[in-house]
């Protein structure tokens, strides 16, 4: 087998073998060559080349989710670890384990003028869980690099800044920067290790948090109108027998997001077709004031529905726990107790001798859905083509055990209004909510996925990770559905909207771009529709198997979308 002969990239590469971390996601330079090295002549590694280095966070970040483990991501110095904050940030708040490998000039090298060299130290510290700046090899390179001390004692601290770094993203899913310098000369190679191999080393697994489970029980089984809001999940997070329990007990209301992939059919996953027609009723406060929960329990990743956002910020519960190992946000200003334990544990406990019969706040809210669900239908039935029907009827054809990647903005509202088949697998970057690395994304969830995977995107989402699609690693079965109704849609149904060209300028961003050529160039399948009809035909056939990946198309009528979904909500008050 073959190193680098640089003790630090050596060290860095044995690290991340012994602690099994083995998707390594490259962006090509000349100073992160030790690394390059290192990684791809290692068959322990899965090494992917990815040019653009916001794609290639992005990607790496849609495999960690995917595979629920740490990805890595190698960079050269200067610009381009800047282009990985986008994904790092979305990683921070999502969770994810992402692993940043910078490479770096040596220090006297910093603030002297020296081409592709910025001050790479500590640079995402507001949205990383450890920073590791490791040090420049006394054995290696020109004297003026040299840091003081001896070899072994810079060996010692880079080693344990790199166990530091590691054990914070394999224990708390959080990401992690490690930067190391090189001198050159850069692709010096030898046949032995200069550096000892890592102890066998085993993850200690912090416990849950301590909490009163006597107290928090009597809390839920004396509180008549509970209401369990779920955020993001991973799919198969959630005990089955824990989401029957809930959905039997007549007094729970369970609130859920097409991110949540939480399924029931007694469940609420369209909040807003619940919120909305209250918003508009005469008796709005009374209705709110039904819907109240004393006590509000949440998990899971952020929250899609501003409207269930505004709705418990107004009308506040008792009490709100936040059960999570990790963190908890006061999202609605109202949180009381943050519960450091996995929820199926939690759950287990408080639903184990829970009360049944004697609350009618699930029933009442479920004749409350009926009602809605009948109305939508109607709804459907009269509405001319746009987003709205085209959601519905891409929603219908996703076929079953797919992997969904969805856009956001637009596209993660959207599919909030209508059914999924509970065997889809659900993902969004709902972190930061940023359209920027949807594509990238979705390609690097792919990879390792048993099934295929569909990315819902809008046109402004596709567009602007084009780059997404620049790479050698997207399966044959790989979908995309891209709505373009020629704008930011999304902008004219909220507040501010104004139909002048400044407007639609700088708000909606209105364009005529099609995908018809970047499908083209990037050897996709490419079908493009406009109506209904098309729309169908199209679909029949979009999911076969083929030997490219595939998009398709949907034009859609701009002026018309927002017109359609505003008026949904009437209609189904």
């Amino acid at each position: 087998m073959r190193y680098s002969n640089i003790p630090s990239a050596q060290t860095l590469v044995l690290y991340f073998r012994s602690r099994g971390i083995k998707n390594i996601v490259i962006s090509p330079g000349s100073r992160n060559a030790p690394l390059t090295l290192g990684f791809t002549k290692n068959p322990f590694f899965t090494c992917f080349s990815i040019v653009d280095e916001r794609c290639a966070a992005f990607f790496a970040l849609g495999m960690s989710k995917q595979l629920q483990e740490p990805v890595a991501v190698v960079c050269t110095s200067g610009s381009a670890m800047l282009n990985y904050y986008p994904a790092i940030a979305e990683a921070f708040y999502s969770d994810v384990p992402l692993v940043v490998v910078s490479a770096d000039r040596p220090s006297h090298k910093i603030d002297i003028g020296d081409g592709q060299t910025i001050r790479q130290e500590h640079i995402f510290e507001k949205h990383i869980g450890y920073s590791a700046n490791l040090k420049q090899d006394v054995s290696h390179g020109s004297e003026a690099s040299r840091t003081d001390g001896t070899q072994e004692s810079v060996q010692a601290y880079n080693e344990n800044e790199l166990g530091r770094a590691l054990e914070v993203a394999l224990k708390t899913s959080s990401p992690v920067h490690i930067n190391i310098p090189f001198e050159e000369p850069l692709y010096g190679m030898t046949d032995s290790m200069i550096v000892m191999e890592p102890q066998n080393w085993e993850l200690g697994i912090e416990q849950d948090g301590i909490w009163d489970e006597g107290e928090s029980t009597a809390v839920w089984n004396s509180s008549p109108k509970k209401m369990v809001l779920v955020g993001v999940n991973p799919p198969g997070k959630v005990d089955p027998n824990i989401l029957e329990a809930l959905a039997h007990d007549d007094s729970v209301l369970v609130f859920t997001e097409t991110t949540s992939n939480v399924h029931h059919q007694d469940f609420f996953p369209s909040i807003d077709s619940i919120i909305a027609p209250i918003e508009k009723s005469e008796q709005a406060d009374d209705l709110f004031q039904e819907l109240q929960p004393d006590l509000l329990v949440t998990f899971g990743g952020l929250i899609v529905s501003k409207k269930i956002k505004a709705f418990l910020r107004r009308y506040q519960p008792k009490q709100h726990w936040h059960v999570d190992s990790k963190k908890a946000y006061d999202t609605f200003f109202c949180l009381t107790q943050h519960i450091k334990c996995d929820p199926n544990a939690f759950f287990q406990k408080v639903c184990a001798d829970a009360p049944v019969g004697g609350s009618d706040y699930r029933a009442i809210w479920l004749t409350t859905r009926g009602n809605y669900e009948q109305k939508r239908l109607e709804y459907l039935d009269q509405i001319p083509f746009t987003d709205f029907t085209v959601f519905h009827q891409i929603q219908k054809s996703i076929p079953t055990g797919y992997q969904v990647n969805l856009a956001n903005s637009s596209t993660v509202r959207y599919t909030q209004l209508f059914p999924l088949d509970p065997s889809l697998e659900v993902f969004c970057n709902r972190g930061t909510s940023g359209i920027d690395g949807s594509t990238s994304t979705a390609v690097g969830a792919s990879i390792y996925h048993q099934k295929p995977t569909l990315l819902l995107t809008g046109d402004l989402s596709f567009f602007y990770d084009s780059n997404g699609l620049w790479n050698d690693h997207i399966r044959p079965d790989f979908r995309i559905i891209l709505i373009n109704n020629a704008g930011g849609g999304i902008f004219r149904i909220l507040p501010g909207f104004e139909d002048t060209d400044e407007f639609s300028t700088f708000f909606e961003t209105h364009h005529q771009r099609s995908a018809e050529h970047m499908a083209r160039m990037y050897n996709f399948e490419y079908t493009y529709s406009e109506n209904t009809e098309e729309v169908q035909r199209a679909l029949d056939s979009f999911y076969e198997a083929s030997t490219l990946p595939k998009i398709l198309e949907i034009g859609t009528p701009r002026e018309l979308n927002n017109k359609i979904l505003l008026d949904y909500f009437d209609f189904i008050s």
